[in-house]
């Protein structure tokens, strides 16, 4: 009996892997909000430098699917953010969907909350380190304008009109 239900949770997790580097992989070079890099290439970015740093395991796997609720089928659900002369800015909620997804897919909390805090992250990052925001890419800093303000914060210095 325990040999056959490890043999049905291996397969299980062997699914949801197989899965999502499928979505990881149909990135392909696809477009990262007019970044010089495509969704792919920061994706495998963010792990690399997580992973460079001596991160866990866990911190590598939320750094790898941070962006996972851009790119999941329910995205499509979730409404675009566009800028006002009508540039797209990605997708509302993204870390939230994200979060919740990998929840549901069974990851460990440490792997969830990553992901799920991780626009919360780079918007206090830019609120207590000029330098960081002034280190960010022009579609980085556009994105922080149209990304949920959690009311919990106060911010320190505007993040541009």
């Amino acid at each position: 009996m325990a040999v056959s239900t490890l043999a049905s949770v291996e397969a299980n997790v062997r699914t949801i892997v197989k899965e999502l580097f499928a979505f990881i992989t149909a990135q392909g070079n696809g477009d990262y909000l007019g970044e010089r890099v495509s969704q792919l290439q920061h994706t495998l970015q963010a792990a690399t430098l997580a992973q460079r740093a001596g991160a866990d395991d866990q911190t590598v796997l939320g750094a790898l699917f941070h962006d996972v609720g851009r790119f999941i089928p329910a995205a499509d659900k979730m409404p675009a953010m566009i800028a006002p002369d009508g540039t797209y800015v990605g997708r509302a909620s993204h870390e939230v969907l994200g979060e919740r997804y990998l929840r549901q897919l069974g990851f460990g909390e440490k792997v969830c909350q990553l992901v799920g805090a991780h626009v919360m992250a780079k918007r206090y990052l830019t609120a207590v380190d000029e330098a960081y925001y002034d280190g960010l890419s022009e579609s980085s800093k556009r994105t922080l304008k149209f990304q949920v303000r959690d009311p919990r914060f106060r911010w320190p210095f505007p993040l541009g009109s």
